[in-house]
């Protein structure tokens, strides 16, 4: 969804494949090219998001799947309205943690609700809205959890769940890649840092 000189990125992958690490080394390889950056997060990139961050990720006792689902949609629209389309029509380049393809991975094949519905949620949610590129840190769960474990800080809602949940998660998305490879970037999140970042750094130089 470029709109006028703005970029749109997004990132997507397991809890612990280092989105905000990759986010960061993005960001600052932009800004020293000049250009303005925007970097938010789903859920939580705007005060209502924030409260909803709280809802989904650090409610005590269970939610309903769809009831989760809806939430995180509200969120995405709310989000999308009033934070990413004005930075885009600015010109900036938006660098999202997480977008639709986490609730696709999930809500869908992690929960075990209709991935296709979840998806058509989001979508009318935001009008439509896709982003230019994502950028998909492969992870095995395994090693995210022992990425997580050794950040010692308490585990939130879903990185809480079971294995299986994160093996659900990590097909799905490798099937949103194969089914988007023009939109996504796959890469292995076992990788280095700095190899991850130069790989992720010369397919947005394409966007710019």
């Amino acid at each position: 969804m470029t709109t006028g000189r703005g970029v749109w990125i997004t990132l997507e992958g397991g809890d612990g494949s280092g989105k905000t690490t990759q986010a960061e080394l993005l960001a600052g390889w932009l800004g020293e090219r000049g250009r303005a950056v925007m970097r938010t997060r789903e859920p939580g990139g705007t005060e209502v998001g924030t409260l909803i961050r709280d809802i989904v990720l650090h409610h005590r006792g269970d939610i309903a799947p769809r009831a989760e689902a809806l939430l995180y949609a509200a969120d995405r629209a709310h989000h999308i309205a009033t934070a990413v389309r004005p930075a885009l029509h600015r010109g900036d380049v938006v660098i999202q943690d997480r977008y639709l393809d986490s609730s696709v991975a999930y809500q869908g094949a992690g929960r075990v609700l209709d991935a296709a519905e979840v998806r058509e949620l989001s979508l009318w949610a935001t009008e439509g809205a896709l982003p230019d590129l994502t950028v998909l840190l492969d992870v095995d769960p395994v090693e995210a959890r022992r990425r997580l474990d050794a950040d010692d800080k308490p585990f939130d809602r879903l990185e809480a769940e079971k294995e299986e949940f994160h093996t659900r998660v990590r097909t799905s998305y490798l099937a949103l890649a194969e089914a988007e490879p023009e939109r996504f970037l796959v890469v292995d999140a076992a990788l280095p840092a700095s190899e991850i970042a130069e790989r992720v750094r010369a397919r947005v130089a394409l966007l710019l």
